[in-house]
């Protein structure tokens, strides 16, 4: 059976992908690799902030609880999906990079990586 560290390392080999993060609601990492000296934990501790917002937004859309997100940027993006309760996966992607197929498999395999932590 694969470990998170496994998934972590998969994603981290997509095309375009600079950093993947396991963290907790708390902004600690759980699990991270980086490309290009991006630092997982600086980034981590910021995750929950934006995750809180989507949340807030949700609620004043009726929308329900945050699930997942994406973040364009001019340098690229932030996909952010909501693991467990506890967990949440950040991935960032630089600019010009197709992530539809990326999050197709994030929303399929959600659970199973739940199981996974």
């Amino acid at each position: 059976m694969p470990s998170i560290r496994d998934v972590v390392r998969a994603l981290a080999l997509r095309d375009g992908v600079d950093a993947v993060i396991v963290l907790g609601r708390d902004g600690l990492t759980i699990d991270a690799t980086t490309k290009d000296g991006v630092d997982a934990d600086g980034l981590a501790a910021l995750v929950p902030s934006v995750v809180a917002a989507c949340a807030r937004l949700g609620q004043a859309a009726s929308r329900g609880e945050f699930g997942m997100g994406a973040v364009e940027y001019a340098g690229g993006m932030a996909v952010i999906c909501t693991v467990t309760p506890e967990a949440l996966l950040a991935v960032f992607v630089r600019s010009n990079v197709n992530v539809g197929p990326l999050l197709y498999e994030l929303h399929r395999h959600r659970s199973a990586i739940a199981s996974l932590l």
